[in-house]
């Protein structure tokens, strides 16, 4: 694939539990470090590793302005964000398409 994509992702430690904002352009590597704890920070320390939402975006200011906004949100803005396309909370990382 050529094209270069970025992800703005919101990470769960369960269903409705601690949530998480990221952005990335490995969507795939960048969970891989989150779930075996490679980097110390918070998702590390509240053990927040479920894929529970994520966009994609084609340049890196998108995804960066999309993800300072998101983490302005309050709660239950993001919990409405996440139910709107995952109501059961599933883990989504099985669902990425290989090309990503």
């Amino acid at each position: 694939m050529n094209a270069q994509f970025f992800f703005v992702y919101l990470l769960a430690s369960k269903p409705r539990g601690t949530l998480y904002v990221g952005v990335t352009n490995n969507l795939k590597r960048r969970l891989d470090e989150h779930r075996s704890g490679a980097v110390p920070g918070f998702t590390r320390t509240y053990a927040v590793h479920q894929l529970v939402w994520f966009e994609v975006h084609d340049s890196l200011e998108q995804a960066r302005r999309r993800e300072k906004t998101l983490k302005k949100w309050n709660r239950a803005w993001k919990v409405a964000l996440i139910e709107e396309g995952n109501p059961d909370w599933r883990d989504l990382t099985d669902a990425l398409d290989p090309m990503l």
